[in-house]
C-alpha cells in the first residue's frame, strides 16, 4: 500500500540542504494511466494556498510516465540540432529549445487538464491564456545561473509600493527525467519572494541572504511544478551525462500577452484541439503546417525582449 503524505510544502533536511517536499501523495507509485492524475477539490485548494504563500507548488505523480518518456525520446534529436547550430544563451552548456507544437509535445490532456487549470485559475484568475511552450536543458559542463526572476515588474517607475501585485504570470515546469540529486541540476528556489519588489530582490542578492535561502526542488518523472515567475530562483549544474530536460509552459492572466515568446500552432493541430484548448491559445498564431516544418535548431523568440525580461538568465544575441 502506498504511503500518503498530505503536508503542504513542508521541508525536510538532507545534510545541510533543504529539500522541497511540496504536497505529496502516493510517493512510491507513479502515474501509469493515459490521463493526468485527477485532483480532488481539496488538493486543488491546497496547491493554490501553497503557491500563494510560497510562490510555487509541486503536483506529485501528476503526468503519466509514458507521456514523459515519449517527449524525452522526441526532444533529444531537437536538442542535438540546437547544440550544432546555436549558442548556449542561458549560460555554459544550458540550452533553450522550443519544440514544434505537435505530438508528443502538444498534449492537451496535460496543458488543458481540468485540475491543473483550476490551480492556474485560482492563481491568475478566470479565463487565462497559454503563452509559452519550450524547454530548458543543462548538460554536463553547465554552471550555476545567477539568482534571478523570469520577468520584469508589471509596473515600472517610482511607485510607492512595498510589494508587487498578485500573480499574473505562471511557469509550469516538469522534467523529462528523474532529478533526485544535486548532481542532476535541480532548480533552486527561494520561498516567498514572488511578491517582493525588484529593489528588495536586488538587495537580498547583494547582502548574501538570497544565496543562503536557496533550496533545491527534487522531482521525479511525472511531477509538475507551478510557480510564479517572479520568485527568485536559479538553475544549477548538471554533472551527469544525461541531459536534464525541463519542459516550460507559460500561463498568464487573460489580458496579458508576452511579446518575447509565442507558440506557433500548425493548422492541422489547431483543427484537432478542443474548444477549451483553442481558447487557451487564442493569442497565439496559427500557421500552415508547411510554414512551420521541422525544427531547424534556430530559435525564433525576440532575443532583445527576452534578455531584458529574464533577470540575466538569458543572454541571447539578436
Amino acid at each position: 500500500m502506498a504511503k500518503v503524505l498530505l503536508s503542504c510544502n513542508a521541508r525536510s533536511t538532507v545534510g545541510k540542504k533543504q529539500v522541497t517536499c511540496a504536497i505529496r501523495r502516493t510517493i512510491n507509485k507513479r502515474c501509469c494511466s493515459s490521463k493526468c492524475h485527477e485532483l480532488s477539490q481539496r488538493e486543488i485548494e491546497e496547491h493554490v494556498t501553497a503557491a500563494t504563500k510560497d510562490g510555487f507548488t509541486v503536483l506529485r505523480n501528476f503526468i503519466p510516465v509514458s507521456k514523459i518518456d515519449a517527449m524525452s525520446r522526441a526532444i533529444l534529436p531537437l536538442l542535438h540540432k540546437r547544440i550544432e547550430l546555436g549558442e548556449a544563451e542561458r549560460g555554459a552548456n544550458r540550452w533553450y529549445v522550443t519544440p514544434p507544437f505537435r505530438a508528443p509535445f502538444a498534449d492537451e490532456t496535460i496543458f488543458s487538464d481540468p485540475g491543473l487549470l483550476s490551480i492556474v485559475e485560482g492563481l491568475v484568475g478566470k479565463d487565462p491564456v497559454l503563452c509559452q511552450w519550450a524547454s530548458d536543458t543543462p548538460m554536463n559542463g553547465s554552471e550555476y545561473q545567477e539568482i534571478h526572476r523570469d520577468t520584469a515588474p508589471l509596473f515600472e517607475g517610482d511607485l510607492d509600493w512595498n510589494a508587487e501585485p498578485p500573480m499574473y504570470q505562471l511557469g509550469v515546469n516538469f522534467p523529462l527525467c528523474d532529478v533526485l540529486s544535486m548532481e542532476k541540476g535541480p532548480l533552486e528556489v527561494i520561498r516567498g519572494t514572488h511578491r517582493m519588489t525588484l529593489e528588495d530582490s536586488e538587495r537580498m542578492k547583494a547582502d548574501g541572504s538570497a544565496l543562503k535561502a536557496l533550496e533545491p526542488v527534487f522531482m521525479r518523472k511525472g511531477d509538475l511544478m507551478v510557480r510564479d515567475v517572479r520568485g527568485l530562483h536559479r538553475g544549477t549544474p548538471n554533472n551527469t551525462d544525461e541531459p536534464r530536460v525541463m519542459i516550460v509552459i507559460g500561463y498568464s492572466r487573460k489580458w496579458l500577452r508576452r511579446p518575447e515568446v509565442c507558440v506557433r500552432i500548425p493548422e492541422s493541430v489547431w483543427n484537432r484541439l478542443s474548444t477549451r484548448s483553442q481558447h487557451l491559445l487564442r493569442f497565439e498564431p496559427v500557421c500552415p503546417d508547411a510554414e512551420i516544418g521541422e525544427y531547424s535548431g534556430k530559435e525564433g523568440y525576440d532575443a532583445k525582449s527576452l534578455t531584458q525580461a529574464s533577470g540575466k538568465s538569458f543572454k541571447g544575441k539578436i
